[in-house]
């Protein structure tokens, strides 16, 4: 044993001095090349789209607009890379958006309020329950039919796709629901929807402090059970660009007024006296973001620390190496598209506030902005590979390129198309990355 320690060390430090200085850097940083592509590709595009937009991209105002529009997309995107890494589809999710949408609008727009009155507090928890509950319904019912009736995903949510749009139409026959509860459109974003300046800094704070406990917890664990450790320059430089990247968000966000007549109505209200340049009050980090960053963690939780994700990827990896050890891999595929209904309705609840209505075209092609943003996070559509940050950075790519064709007047016709090639596009680099992985 001392011999073979003795050797491999000249070796190892031969490998790394015959190394260039970035393949050295990456490999002690063991930061995720492709993602890191994938940030690249963005920051393209945001500058492209900043210069060819005169200016009006990379502001405060379209950034922090840009966060509230990916965050419906980015919490179903987190559900999708679980479906797809088990070699599932779902095509159904913007269909279920739309149909728990509708219930929940009904619900606080027109049968609550004859139960408990208008703006009860209880209203928005009811709704947002009773949401949550329909849209695991909904999953599982599709769930037991992929894995008991051995009908392939493909269809089972085409055919969802279908019912639940026409199920949305028939609840209200066709009809416009709102206004939404008060409390309920908090979810949504907006001047009210949002933390302001202070606890903005100290959620920043929060996650800096996080980032940092995160990284000694796993220096620690290596170090527990002998795994190799990265270099004390790596962790910092880590800390450092993690933290960095956490606080220069929330100064974004803080950059960002509230606009002059609701902040004119608001020094009224509250006997504040108007400044002769005007009252800047920051909107700060607006709660959906944070709701879409929170799922983000409980999903990575559940994917990477629980047993169920590893169920995931075993079965995504290899389904009868999986059903062989013991798994039930029926019970496991129920539990995820459970799973991705209650994501579902979740984005359904955002994007029903936001919107402060439920409409009948509420969720149309967002199966298709979801799933690209799951493939573009390098989520393959092969099975067994997958992370849940590369999905929701994925979303926030995909609705980077539809903000950005907005504000270039691009009709909508051609932004679609502009979607499917990039979609294309990312399979197809899937494709490329793991036969040159192999």
């Amino acid at each position: 044993m001392a011999d073979t320690t003795t050797h491999t060390a000249p070796f190892n430090r031969a490998r790394s001095a015959e190394e260039s200085p970035v393949k050295r850097f990456f490999r002690a940083t063991e930061i995720d090349t492709r993602l890191l592509g994938m940030v690249g590709a963005m920051l393209i595009i945001w500058i492209g789209f900043h210069l060819l937009s005169g200016g009006l991209f990379l502001t405060a105002r379209n950034l922090w607009n840009l966060s509230v529009q990916t965050a419906s997309i980015a919490v179903m995107a987190t559900g999708m890379v679980l479906v797809i890494v088990t070699r599932n589809i779902d095509l159904s999710v913007g269909s279920i958006l739309g149909f728990v949408g509708m219930i929940m609008g009904v619900l606080q727009a027109e049968l609550l309020p004859q139960l408990l009155g208008f703006n009860h507090p209880a209203t928005w928890i009811i709704t947002l329950l009773a949401g949550l509950l329909l849209g695991a319904g909904i999953g599982a019912l599709h769930g037991v039919i992929i894995a008991f009736l051995n009908v392939p995903s493909f269809i089972v949510t085409l055919g969802g796709l279908l019912v639940w749009r026409g199920a949305t139409w028939f609840v209200t026959s066709g009809r416009t629901v709102a206004p939404m509860d008060s409390t309920f459109r908090l979810m949504g974003g907006g001047t009210e929807g949002s933390i302001g300046a202070t606890a903005s800094w100290i959620v920043g704070l929060i996650a800096c402090v996080a980032i940092v406990a995160s990284i000694i917890h796993s220096r620690k664990q290596r170090k527990r059970f002998g795994f190799p450790r990265r270099p004390i320059w790596a962790e910092y430089f880590l800390s450092s660009v993690g933290c960095a990247l956490v606080l220069g968000a929330v100064a974004i966000a803080n950059y960002y007024p509230w606009p002059t007549n609701i902040a004119r109505k608001y020094a009224e209200a509250n006997g504040i006296a108007w400044p002769e340049g005007g009252l800047f009050i920051a909107h700060g980090i607006a709660i959906p973001v944070l709701i879409a960053i929170l799922i983000g963690i409980i999903m990575t939780f559940i994917a990477t620390r629980l047993r169920f994700g590893r169920y995931v990827f075993a079965l995504g990896g290899n389904p009868e190496a999986a059903e062989l050890a013991g798994i039930k891999t029926r019970w496991v595929t129920v539990r995820i598209f459970a799973l991705m209904g209650m994501l579902c309705a979740v984005a359904a609840a955002i994007s029903t506030a936001r919107l402060n209505a439920a409409t009948n075209a509420q969720g149309e092609l967002d199966e298709l902005y979801t799933i690209a943003a799951a493939v573009i996070g390098g989520t393959s559509l092969a099975g067994g590979m997958g992370t849940i940050a590369g999905a929701m950075l994925g979303a926030l790519v995909m609705q980077s390129l539809q903000s950005g064709m907005v504000l270039l007047g691009i009709d909508s016709p051609l932004q679609r198309i502009v979607v499917g090639m990039v979609l294309v596009t990312a399979v197809w680099l899937d494709t490329v990355y793991r036969a040159r992985a192999k």
